[in-house]
């Protein structure tokens, strides 16, 4: 079986790939902003009974039912194996610092200003799962037409302790615009790992992707793991 990564992150292509799978990736075109502005609760920390876990697995279902959407018609995914259902997976995640939950700084200012907050403290970083089994229609008449037979969305935490970071340090990061656009302003697998003194818990979760909690994901969608490996198995 083959996934489909609804996430342009090269982290989480990188991760899957180093785990023996190559997804094919799809981005999806969710307006963040705006599945958060829905949320029945309201935003993490600001008075309603919304958690950071709800954000962002609101988040990753999101995206991955935009994705499911935009491959269901005919002809929309020549990509896709034929007449084989396909796991599309996607993934969301933002970090939680003093009662705030951070997403993408976007610009150098709010980046430099994050960093220097985070240094020596300990952040929480949540990212949210949701797979689906995209399936061809059973019906003659659908033609090539594919559909959500099964989903389950998940959310993960994970401890980030940061180390003393000094001004110039951060600046020379803020300047390399890898913090730019990514949860948190950081990266564990790329120009801030010195940066990070430990993590308590899934390491793989702060690169974007868990791998235990989307193997448990598959296998409680009938996906045998070994199964979405590249190569053959035994």
């Amino acid at each position: 079986m083959r996934l489909v990564l609804a996430s342009a992150s090269p982290a989480r292509r990188a991760t899957l790939i180093a785990a023996g799978i190559t997804p094919i990736v799809h981005v999806s075109t969710v307006d963040e902003d705006a599945v958060l502005a829905t949320l029945a609760g309201g935003r993490a920390f600001c008075g309603g009974t919304t958690t950071p876990a709800d954000e962002v697995a609101a988040l990753a279902a999101a995206k991955c039912a935009d994705v499911c959407a935009s491959l269901s018609a005919p002809d929309k995914a020549p990509d896709l194996p034929d007449g084989e259902p396909v796991l599309v997976v996607g993934c969301d995640s933002m970090l939680e610092i003093d009662g705030q939950m951070l997403g993408k700084p976007h610009t150098p200012d709010v980046a430099r200003e994050r960093i220097r907050a985070m240094r020596r403290t300990t952040a929480t970083l949540w990212t949210g799962h949701c797979a689906a089994i995209l399936a061809p229609a059973s019906s003659a008449q659908d033609g090539d037409t594919r559909v959500v037979t099964a989903s389950v969305t998940r959310s993960a935490s994970t401890l980030v302790h940061f180390g003393d970071i000094s001004d110039a340090e951060i600046e020379a990061y803020v300047a390399t615009g890898e913090p730019l656009h990514v949860a948190g302003s950081f990266t564990v697998d790329g120009l801030g790992g010195p940066f990070i003194e430990g993590v308590t818990g899934d390491y793989h979760s702060v690169v974007g992707i868990s791998l235990p909690l989307l193997r448990a994901m598959a296998t409680e969608l009938g996906v045998f793991w070994p199964d979405l490996w590249d190569a053959p198995r035994p």
